[in-house]
């Protein structure tokens, strides 16, 4: 029961941002929608923030950053203008960037590994899809013809830029939206190439974890 209690933050860390996947196509249209769409987003935001403090002592440049998030929204809600809008994304990526780092040293660090480590370890996961979602959102604020689907821009339709940074995290690349800007290409590539190696060390952490708490629970191992 005790483990169960202590794994209920990092899977409710999963489900928000899994959410968050799910409906962001949905309520990505109108003002109404996408209202409720970025108070949606802001649950995971919320849970991340939780779990660093718990994790780190990384509660303060976490708070900060969702302050800027925050600042810069609301200026781009009544002001818009490109640099409040790639700032506020880039904040965020910055900001989901930081929780994956804090994350991955929780998983990493572990002696033995419980369903709260697992769940943690997808989570990161779909952390770093939001990540390249931030900076791509960021770049295209400013030129909206860097990533196109079917030769449009997609920068008024961020679930696009969502769903292109999760098809490129995972190597997918069914080629209907594409990156034309030579920066984005390398951006892009950095996605792909860190969603592989995020996978191969993320099974080596694991595994040694096994092994180790497996080597202990033998009997007559000796203790240390």
């Amino acid at each position: 029961m005790r483990a169960e209690v202590k794994s209920r933050p990092d899977l409710l860390l999963l489900l928000s941002l899994l959410l968050v996947i799910v409906l962001h196509p949905l309520l990505d249209h109108g003002d109404v929608r996408r209202l409720v769409l970025a108070g949606l987003v802001f649950i995971p935001v919320i849970l991340s923030t939780i779990r660093l403090s718990q994790i780190k002592d990384w509660a303060w440049p976490s708070v900060l950053l969702v302050a800027g998030v925050l600042i810069f929204g609301i200026a781009d809600r009544f002001r818009p203008h490109p640099a409040f809008a790639a700032s506020r994304f880039g904040l965020l990526a910055a900001y989901f960037g930081l929780t994956a780092v804090g994350l991955f040293s929780y998983l990493k660090n572990a002696d033995f590994i419980t369903n709260s480590h697992l769940y943690t370890a997808v989570s990161i996961y779909l952390l770093l899809g939001f990540v390249w979602f931030g900076l791509y959102s960021s770049i295209t604020s400013f030129y909206p013809n860097a990533i196109v689907s079917s030769q449009h821009a997609i920068s008024d339709r961020p679930s696009e830029l969502l769903y292109f940074s999760l098809a490129t995290l995972t190597t997918l690349g069914y080629g209907d939206v594409v990156a034309v800007n030579s920066e984005v290409r390398i951006l892009a590539v950095l996605e792909a190439v860190t969603g592989v190696l995020y996978v191969a060390i993320t099974v080596a952490v694991l595994v040694s974890s096994y092994r180790r708490q497996g080597s202990r629970s033998e009997p007559g191992t000796p203790s240390t």
